[in-house]
């Protein structure tokens, strides 16, 4: 195979132009404190300029995040709209955003933001009250697909607008995060824009916004351009020099990972997160990577960690036995996966959060084997008995489900688990689908069994995931349908403690609890991210700064012209790239 840069398909073809800066005309004293120092993530040197490809594995069903929170969606959206406050980068101090600054009141129920004076839509009109308020309602509203973010918001009354820039929101009850849920966590939208329209269709084509970029052009199942605004109101805040540098970022999706590797490896994408043991294996190898033309680089930081695994929808009668759960769990043998068919790449998943156990904290669960007579037992306990054709059934019907799943390359796991199942008499299928029609079915709980992988946060709230209240309401995080009182008791505890030692603790009874039911086969879990990109871009010293993931690397990343003709030459005259370190980790 051929391997070249710069390639010549039909959206590259036409040529880029440089977004220039415009002159900003504001006060710097205006700007709040916080924003003025340096960035200590950001590489002072970067210049803005050039453009990235980014792999999308699938096309978003919508690019509104409030409706879809698929990766790709929101790593768009937050790129468009921009929050209240935000998060320092090292130590997570609450740090201004179109809020300059905030008062909470005593009893932790009162949160009064004060809008920045320079904040600004894309059409040149004020960021108000107004816009924060009507967001608010566009949330609320329960014709809106926006269910899962009204989660949080409805421990609130609805915010009372003191002036065009200060707005107050007043809990009904101390949560811990109630700050958070208001200042970070939703995304401010232009009410002059959105008012009197039918939210639920918005969403491609987002003409007023307020953040670093704009959507440029968007091609159904091809690609999704973001340009850089020259005139983005924070644009000349110190706290931002060396960020947004690209003046053009393109969400290239391939629905095939074979193609978008190979795509990859022509340069027709420029970075490549790697989420596959076999590509990552077998796949990220050759003259590209012998050379270094292409980095291929392991990245460790205290990014938080999520879980994966196969949810049993206990809706449905099948899965609505913990024994029968539990029977599932006893038949995945998961070691033989890891070891067989991820190279023994990831490390088996024996908790809901995972990360509290990274630091060499014993686990108090007990991992789940691979153990089939265990598993035909606790299924005869639950009554089902194998008929004269060793099929199992109870009350007269058969042991059969339907998998419900995304993704081709993961039937290679269902697999083993169907052959196993066979063995005790289960009949089961899969059923793959692309990604809105499988989202359409999940939100619905209209699944057997589904394969489901669940970010975290730093600051985790258990609540979606695992609140009884949250099981029956679609488009809820609680896929399970889980519905246990004393976890319940346990997370309206960890609600009013504040103190996020306490509260991990709290988390991990509830782990414990949750673990214990069975709700998920949980599967393995990787401690780093695996990326690979071509080598023309400059990297902070941390590639992807403390607790960041790929996302980081349209943030802080820069186009370098120069390495990029080196890069170019190397190619050309076959020659080894410059070094770079292969494994990365926090210091």
């Amino acid at each position: 195979m051929a391997f070249f840069l710069h390639c010549s398909e039909e959206e590259t073809k036409e040529s880029m132009s440089k977004v220039n800066d415009l002159p900003w005309e504001g006060d710097m004293a205006s700007i709040p404190t916080a924003l003025r120092m340096k960035n200590p993530v950001a590489d002072p040197k970067a210049k803005k300029g050039g453009r990235i490809r980014i792999y999308s594995h699938q096309f978003p069903k919508s690019l509104n995040y409030y409706l879809d929170q698929f990766t790709t969606t929101a790593r768009i959206f937050t790129s468009l709209y921009e929050p209240l406050t935000g998060y320092h980068p090292l130590t997570l101090e609450t740090i201004p955003h179109l809020a300059r600054d905030w008062k909470i009141s005593p009893d932790k129920k009162k949160f009064t933001f004060y809008l920045d004076p320079n904040a600004r839509w894309s059409d040149g009109k004020p960021v108000t009250a107004d816009d924060v308020i009507f967001t608010y309602d566009t949330i609320m509203n329960p014709k809106n697909g926006t269910a899962v973010f009204r989660v949080s918001l409805s421990r609130f009354l609805k915010p009372v607008k003191l002036d065009d820039l200060t707005v107050v929101f007043e809990a009904k009850e101390v949560h811990w995060n109630n700050f958070n849920d208001v200042a970070s966590s939703i995304f401010i939208l232009p009410k002059h824009h959105f008012e009197g329209k039918d939210f639920n269709k918005e969403n491609m084509e987002f003409p007023v916004v307020s953040g670093p970029y704009k959507i440029t052009e968007v091609k159904k199942n091809r690609y999704i351009k973001l340009e850089r605004r020259g005139d983005w109101w924070q644009r000349a805040y110190p706290f931002n020099t060396g960020r947004n540098n690209f003046d053009q970022i393109v969400y290239k999706v391939y629905n095939e990972e074979a193609v978008a590797l190979q795509a990859f490896k022509k340069g027709d994408i420029d970075i490549y997160p790697v989420y596959s043991a076999y590509v990552w294996v077998e796949e990220a190898k050759g003259e590209p990577f012998d050379k270094n033309w292409i980095a291929k680089q392991r990245i460790f930081n205290l990014k938080p960690i999520g879980f994966q695994g196969w949810a049993m929808n206990s809706r449905r009668s099948i899965f609505s036995d913990k024994r029968v759960r539990e029977a599932m769990n006893l038949l995945v043998d998961r070691k033989l996966m890891i070891d067989k068919l991820a190279y023994g790449e990831y490390d088996p998943t024996n908790s809901y959060y995972p990360d509290f156990y990274l630091g060499g904290e014993k686990n108090p669960n007990q991992p789940t084997e691979f153990n089939i007579e265990k598993a035909r037992k606790l299924l005869a306990e639950a009554g089902w008995k194998p008929n004269a054709e060793g099929i199992l059934e109870k009350d007269g019907k058969p042991f059969q489900f339907s998998i419900l799943d995304r993704d081709k390359k993961t039937e290679k796991y269902f697999t083993v688990f169907l052959e196993k199942a066979k063995e005790v008499g289960i009949r089961a299928s899969i059923d793959t689908l692309d990604l809105a029609a499988w989202s359409e079915r999940v939100d619905k709980y209209d699944f057997d069994m589904t394969w489901a992988a669940w970010g975290s946060g730093i600051f985790k709230d258990p609540e979606t995931q695992w609140l009884s209240k949250y099981a029956d309401e679609e488009g809820q995080p609680n896929l399970p349908g889980l519905k246990i009182s004393e976890v319940d008791k346990l997370i309206e505890k960890q609600k009013t403690e504040f103190s996020v030692s306490k509260r991990n603790e709290i988390l991990k009874q509830i782990d414990r609890i949750v673990y214990k039911e069975y709700p998920y086969v949980l599967l393995w879990h990787l401690p780093s991210t695996r990326l690979l990109y071509w080598q023309k871009y400059g990297v902070p010293n941390l590639p992807l700064g403390k607790y960041g993931d790929e996302s980081f690397s349209s943030d802080y990343w820069w186009y370098d012209e120069e390495k990029d003709k080196s890069l170019s030459n190397a190619v050309s005259s076959k020659e080894k790239f410059s070094d770079y370190e292969a494994v990365v980790r926090w210091k």
